[in-house]
Parts: C-alpha cells; structure tokens; sequence
C-alpha cells in the first residue's frame, strides 16, 4: 500500500531555513566589516570584546534565572498544579524530549515563555491567566510551542546572533564617552592628539551602523523563530487550530489587561509568546514576534490542509 505523502507544512521549512542562513551570513559579513575597520584605524579592539564577551557570558550563565526573577515565576511542583504537569508531560513522551522546570506566574495577563541555555536549565513558565481564559487543547498547543524553542535552542541562536551587537553597543558607548572626557581617546595610536577627533568620529559610526543593522536582522530572525515554534507546535500536537485560537484569546485578553500591568513585563516581550505591547506605532520591521494575525493565518493553512 503506497505511503501517504506528508502535508507541505509537516515536512522541513527549507524556506525558513534560507532566511535563517541569509539572516547569518549577512551578521558574519557585517561583522567582518565591523572587524575588519577597527583593525585598519589600530583600534584596541580586543580589551573591548573580552569585557563584551564576559558579560555576555554571565548573562548566558544567568540568564534563565534572570527572567524568572523579572517576570516574578516560580517553579512549581507537581503537587501544586498536577493537570499541568500531566500536559507537558505527555507532549514531551510523544516527542522524545525532555521534561523542562515547570513555572507559573500569578498575574492576569494570559502569556507564557520558555527559557534556559540547554536541557537541565530549561523552563516553561505560564501565567495564571492564561491557564483561566484556554481549555486544555489550546494550553497544549502554547506549551508545545514553547517547547519547540527549546528542542531549537532558541535562546543560544539569538545570544549568538547578538554577540557581535552587544560588543558594538558597548564600543559606541566607550567611544562616546571617551572622545566626551578624553579629548581624543584612549590608545587610539601615536597621532591620537591631532587624529583622535576624526578617528573616534569614525568609530562610532561603523559601531553605531553595527548595531543598527544587526538589531534589524536580530528582530527578524525573532520572528523566523516564532513562525518555527508555531510549526513546531503544530507538529507536535496535530492541531494547529487550536494553537491560533489560543493566540486569538490571548491578543484578545491582553487588549484587556491594564497598560500599566503590561508596562511592567514589556521587557521580556521577546521571550513571551505575544508581546505584552505590541506598540501599535513601532512598524513590524521593529518587533520581535510576527503579527497575531499572520501568525493564526498560517496556522489555520495547516489546518486545512490537514483536512
């Protein structure tokens, strides 16, 4: 009996894959640009990027605790919420993944996030609202979602990807404050009294050019990633409909939520599933996670084709 081909969307997103290799080697060259620039002004770039590169290690290192300390989550036991439990218990045996922490948040506005570097410090945290406003498909489908990010190592791609914008962010800072205090810099070469100005004029420009350029590229492989961990959670549970109707109530709902509530947590947009704020003024080449409304497209596309 001949095999039954597989729907388009449950194959490999070669598509998606393409935008994530050109999104990448866009960064590498923009900052063998960056590099290479530096080298030729005889700029002391390695201080620099050590400091960087420590920093943004220990932000790696601690980083999951971070956002669970920010967004208030504490880990929970299966004594405390058993149903939830279960759930992800039984999406991670279909799968062969591992079980992540477990957390919840107690606040009203319905959301979720995953974090951690790998598997041992990976967390799925939801809020308390979202667990009151879905019904156990549709929570299903956001913690499927938010697993995908960690079976993608999601939060390792994006500390990769914004290594290099980090390090120019703090190279437009020192170079700022040092042409600021220091009249010209500090160790820029042996004609830093008569070239100093110029020199630091040029540093940061390409630093600021770096960083402006390389947060647009970041921004849109955040949203390859949230197009993938829809996919994924599609994948996983089989039911992509239901995770575009918990996104639908999810939007719905926060467009309920007390501004100022939301406010409180818009740091960690990029982790959430959907943003606290949107910002309805910031254009999409800005945010971090796709429209809602492409986003249940796509889903829905799944479904039907399903059908």
């Amino acid at each position: 009996m001949p095999s039954i081909p597989k729907p388009a969307w449950q194959k490999r997103d070669s598509g998606l894959t393409i935008r994530m290799i050109f999104s990448f080697a866009i960064l590498t060259l923009l900052y063998l640009v960056f590099l290479s620039v530096l080298a030729y002004l005889g700029i002391g770039f390695i201080p620099i990027l050590i400091i960087a590169s420590a920093m943004i290690l220990a932000q790696w290192y601690f980083s999951d605790k971070i956002v669970l300390w920010s967004s208030g989550a504490k880990i929970v036991s299966r004594e405390q919420y058993p149903e939830l439990h279960d759930l992800v218990e039984r999406i991670v045996a279909r799968n062969n993944l591992s079980k992540p922490r477990i957390a919840v948040i107690d606040k009203d506005m319905p959301n979720a996030f995953a974090t951690g570097r790998g598997k041992k410090s990976s967390v799925v945290a939801v809020t308390t609202g979202l667990l009151n406003i879905l019904d156990t498909e549709e929570l299903e489908g956001v913690l499927a979602h938010e697993l995908t990010h960690i079976r993608n190592r999601d939060a390792l791609v994006l500390t990769l990807a914004s290594l290099f914008s980090t390090v120019a962010w703090y190279l437009m800072q020192f170079g700022f404050y040092g042409g600021l205090y220091g009249g010209g810099g500090y160790g820029y070469g042996n004609d830093r009294d008569r070239n100093g100005g110029g020199l630091m004029l040029i540093i940061l420009l390409v630093a600021m050019l770096t960083w402006v350029i390389s947060f647009l590229i970041i921004r849109a492989i955040s949203r390859y990633r949230e197009f993938a961990a829809d996919r994924g959670s599609a994948q996983m549970t089989g039911k992509p409909v239901k995770l575009a109707n918990a996104l639908m109530k999810i939007s719905g709902t926060m467009k309920r939520i007390p501004t100022k509530d939301l406010r409180q947590v818009e740091g960690l947009n990029a982790f959430f599933i959907v943003p606290a704020l949107s910002g309805s003024t910031i254009g999409n080449l800005f945010s971090t996670h796709p429209p809602v409304e492409k986003r249940v497209q796509k889903l829905m596309e799944m479904e039907a084709s399903m059908s």
